[in-house]
């Protein structure tokens, strides 16, 4: 893997505040930031802070932070773009009392799948997805030992923005602790 400098990325939504300290980046989430379209809850989101750059066919990608929130739907993870209505977060969401592992897929309506990863707080989580023909893999874990969450549909036909995402939907204050971001070939296997 080859480390992404976080001046390469480009925000979906500039965040309250950012800082590189010691080669981290620090960001604030602004109150309400998620992504979400329609189902079950019949609103639309698409006001969440990504830092997205080209995500090519047939690579991988992976983010890194610090699992260190409490608070009733706060993420980070991985955002996956190509418009409005097309796009993937696979994150770890603090919710119902629980940091969950999941993936929310967008294809003009979103899904949402999590497990709980209560071992997990208090530590530094990776968060790693990986693109080849028709779909994408996303992998959650910690320290080299990543756990596959899903196999979803990414349409090969169109261009794929990704990178590091946090977002806040039901409060302020949210800061997240972004230590590593990195991109190289795609995973040779799903298991």
């Amino acid at each position: 893997m080859k480390s992404i400098a976080w001046s390469a990325g480009t925000w979906t939504r500039e965040p309250i505040s950012i800082s590189e300290k010691n080669g981290t980046l620090v960001v604030e989430a602004a109150e309400g930031s998620d992504w979400w379209r329609t189902t079950s809850y019949g609103f639309i989101h698409n006001d969440g802070h990504g830092l997205v750059k080209d995500f090519p066919q047939d690579s991988s990608m992976e983010v890194s932070f610090i699992l260190d929130y409490k608070e009733q739907f706060d993420h980070c993870g991985i955002f996956i773009s190509s418009d409005d209505e097309n796009w993937v977060k696979a994150a770890i969401e603090f919710c119902d009392g629980f940091p969950q592992v999941g993936a929310v897929v967008t294809a003009t309506m979103s899904d949402w799948s999590t497990g709980r990863v209560s071992e997990w707080m208090g530590k530094e989580v990776t968060v790693r997805v990986s693109r080849t023909g028709d779909a994408v893999t996303v992998r959650a874990g910690r320290e080299g030992d990543m756990r596959l969450v899903r196999v979803a549909p990414l349409d090969p036909a169109r261009s794929w923005k990704a990178g590091p995402l946090i977002c806040a939907p039901s409060r302020a204050g949210l800061v997240g602790t972004f230590t590593s971001w990195s991109e190289g070939p795609a995973d040779s296997d799903l298991h």
